[in-house]
């Protein structure tokens, strides 16, 4: 048996449900580790004006720059490559989907307190659709995830196939506007848990989070992981550029690519801009009234 791995009814609850919450899988110590790369990271790239390196919050009550995303830690810093590879969480990868294992991309989303971005209901596989849909997106809570700083919240179950995430002109908004989804946020689940938590979840699966208007800060790390025969099928900056800093961690390297999965919508996607910056931008469209196309 794999050091780490899921037990069956694991297993059955993330198949059921499209996630799987793992209480307290990561000890002080790993903590305190990331907090001091990740303060270190961030103090330097604020201080340099190093571009690429961190996304800015759009607002500061005093006027500093405040990031809300650390771009790639994987390629940054050996502590998070080390943790991508720990068994804790490649064993769980693993029971879900199977030996050969890819790292699709990195990143750190900061909420800080008081000022950190909500982000809108979306699927991640939207953003980067692939051959097939065994990625498995893992969430690390950092610190302690409640209500008042904007933990995570999902659609339990609504996993099983694309949801279009474009406006009526065809423009890819970043956000899902099926109206599906409007039946179904009132199943929405909050997944409010301590520092050390991580959440294994369906690239498919519907999730946003709210502001955080609290005074404390709450960050998550974000690897997203895939079987090796899962490769992507858009060509554009995005996809490339991602491509660029995947990785192979364990197994065997594809040969061949697997079809399989519902059948993917694919992103009209006009530039390089963020989750973050796509999703303000529908928002403000909206709320100027602008009609599509226009």
């Amino acid at each position: 048996m794999v050091k780490h791995s899921l037990a069956p009814g694991q297993l059955d609850e993330y198949r059921r449900r499209g996630y799987l919450l793992l209480p307290s899988l990561l000890d002080s110590s790993t903590l305190a580790t990331l907090h001091e790369v990740i303060d270190a990271l961030v103090a330097e790239a604020l201080s340099s004006g190093s571009e690429g390196v961190v996304e800015l919050e759009p607002e500061s009550p005093d006027g500093e720059p405040i990031a809300r995303r650390l771009y790639d830690p994987f390629e940054r810093h050996q502590a998070f490559r080390d943790l991508c590879v720990d068994t804790r969480l490649l064993g769980g990868i693993e029971s879900l989907i199977g030996p050969d294992i890819g790292l699709h991309h990195s990143k750190l989303n900061m909420k800080p307190s008081h000022v950190g971005s909500a982000v809108e209901w979306h699927q991640d596989l939207a953003y980067f659709p692939h051959t097939n849909d065994d990625l498995v997106t893992a969430l690390i809570y950092l610190d302690d995830a409640t209500l008042e700083n904007g933990c995570l919240q999902v659609i339990p179950g609504l996993h099983k196939a694309y949801l279009d995430h474009h406006d009526e002109d065809g423009r890819f908004s970043g956000l899902i506007t099926d109206r599906l989804l409007q039946d179904e946020t009132s199943r929405a689940e909050p997944l409010a848990a301590p520092a050390g938590s991580v959440i294994l979840m369906h690239c498919l699966l519907p999730h946003s989070s709210l502001p955080n208007r609290s005074s404390k800060g709450r960050r998550t790390l974000i690897f997203e992981y895939r079987a090796s025969d899962a490769l992507p099928i858009l060509y554009s900056p995005r996809a490339v550029g991602t491509e660029e800093k995947a990785r192979h961690l364990r197994g065997k390297p594809a040969r061949f690519a697997r079809l399989a999965g519902p059948p993917p919508l694919i992103p009209r996607l006009e530039n390089n801009q963020s989750l973050y910056q796509l999703q303000e931008e529908t928002l403000a469209r909206r709320e100027s009234g602008e009609r599509p196309g226009s």
